[in-house]
């Protein structure tokens, strides 16, 4: 049976409106960037309108503004560990149709901010699109590994990390100051995305309720055979039933984990500590650092436009996620995993001696520069696309809805800490900011190389087999060591 069968429209249109929620997470991590020097000057403004001694300060000004960027984390984090309950209690479909009232409501705050006290609209805004934005990525990743099959899982899910660097690239470009980034427009470039929101409200009416959700959960065996059909065409259900038969009696024997448990029980120990390495992986890589940078380092290589560069690096962030939609099937998770890290810390340490000798050598500038198209390249390979879809593949269905949660709630800690840090350590480190990120890439590498799984093409049990394999090869060898002690002794 040909993988290019399942391939139905049905499942492009379920998935495309599904990840249109990562086109907005990665539209609001970008947009904020360009409008900054915009924004700032408005809310100074406003800021003299309500008291004249608030703009005498610039750390108010800064206070507000850090806050303007960051509460969309704080938002994120909140929302994240809710992710379960409400996929369960409403179904993958309506949680998601639900979820976009936050969204629409956060975009109108944001895209009426003129008409109030701005600061408190934007921040507001903020805080509402990151609670949607939470939720998303959590119940995003996990329709799409249910509505996929096996042989096409990896490739659907990488689709997560390319709608968010088509947001933010759609952001960058959208925030230049002759388009949308000037004093008039910048509202409506905030608000933007409330168009992709009701897009998807109303596309989400047209999508098939998950079919594993339907048969393991509520037992609708009926009507998951039927979207199940929708989704693979004239493709026999039988098979995969069968697995969600299999399945759905493993879940009813592990009934429903709940995060204390997942931390508590040595069952899903290994697989829990892989689901959170690689999403810390993904924020500490410096991938943000990257983008924080590189405008910086354009200018002191010479480029007149650097704005242009940097949409450059988004425009190279967006072909190589692209490519590893058709690699991650073909190479394997695990492999472009190891690569891309790889890859980053080789990168990382280029830049790292192209911005410590860049007063000497003036074309040290180019060397950076290459660098951190290949850091982007690298990084969209593997730790981009990858830790967005994995979790869902390490967890059967009992323990899945609260791993995600978990995971998505460490992406988002991790990706405050960065956002609210990284300026800090920049200003501390200097040229050798980047010799930090190139430590922590090879732990995360070598993390990768020991512990992560290969998960390509293989069903949910099989997964969970090679961590029980792990574990009990892990018991033997300690019991090994402690004969071998015993017969020293």
């Amino acid at each position: 049976m040909q993988t290019e069968k399942h391939l139905t429209g049905t499942l492009v249109l379920s998935v495309f409106t599904a990840v249109l929620g990562f086109f907005q997470y990665g539209y609001s991590l970008g947009v904020i960037n360009a409008p900054q020097k915009v924004i700032e000057a408005h809310y100074g403004r406003v800021l003299a309108d309500i008291n004249e001694d608030l703009t005498t300060s610039p750390h108010i000004l800064t206070m507000y503004w850090s806050l303007s960027v960051s509460v969309f984390a704080v938002g994120g984090m909140v929302s994240s560990f809710t992710v379960g309950w409400i996929g369960d209690r409403l179904g993958r479909v309506k949680a998601m149709l639900v979820v976009n009232v936050l969204s629409i409501a956060g975009n109108l705050l944001m895209g009426l901010a003129k008409f109030g006290p701005s600061h408190i609209l934007i921040i507001s805004g903020r805080a509402v699109t990151g609670l949607y934005c939470g939720l998303s990525s959590g119940l995003v990743p996990m329709y799409v590994s249910e509505v996929s099959p096996t042989a096409l899982r990896g490739a659907l899910g990488t689709l997560h990390q390319l709608a968010i660097v088509t947001g933010i690239l759609f952001s960058q470009i959208l925030g230049l100051d002759f388009l949308l980034g000037n004093d008039e427009m910048w509202p409506l470039l905030l608000g933007l995305s409330g168009v992709a929101a009701l897009l998807q409200f109303f596309l989400l009416l047209l999508c098939p309720e998950s079919p594993r959700y339907l048969y393991i959960k509520l037992g609708k065996v009926e009507e998951a055979k039927k979207n199940l059909k929708r989704l693979r065409g004239n493709c026999d259900p039988m098979k995969e039933i069968e697995e969600m038969e299999k399945e759905k009696q493993e879940a009813a024997s592990e009934k429903k984990v709940s995060i204390r448990q997942l931390f508590t029980s040595s069952k899903y120990r290994q697989a829990v500590i892989v689901a959170l390495m690689v999403q810390i992986s993904q924020q500490f890589s410096g991938i943000n650092a990257i983008f924080y940078y590189s405008t910086n380092i354009f200018e002191r290589a010479g480029v007149d436009q650097p704005v242009y560069a940097t949409i450059g690096v988004g425009v190279v962030n967006t072909v190589f996620t692209v490519i590893s939609v058709f690699l991650v099937e073909k190479a394997g998770r695990r492999s472009l995993f190891l690569a891309g890290l790889m890859g980053m810390l080789v990168s990382a340490v280029a830049m790292t001696v192209g911005l410590v000798l860049l007063s000497k050598f003036a074309w040290m500038s180019y060397v950076s520069m290459v660098a951190i198209f290949l850091f982007v390249i690298f990084f969209e390979v593997g730790p981009g696309p990858i830790p967005w879809f994995i979790v869902a593949e390490l967890f059967s269905q009992g323990p899945r809805p609260a791993a995600i949660a978990v995971a998505g709630f460490c992406n988002w800690a991790c990706n405050f800490i960065v956002g609210m840090c990284f300026q800090y350590i920049a200003d501390l480190c200097g040229p050798y900011v980047f010799a930090i990120f190139a430590g922590l890439l090879l732990i995360f590498f070598l993390f990768a190389h020991f512990k992560v799984p290969e998960t390509k093409g293989k069903s949910f049990e099989e997964i969970a087999a090679v961590f029980r394999r792990k574990k009990l090869s892990a018991k033997a060898m300690t019991e090994l060591q402690d004969l071998r002690r015993g017969e020293e002794a």
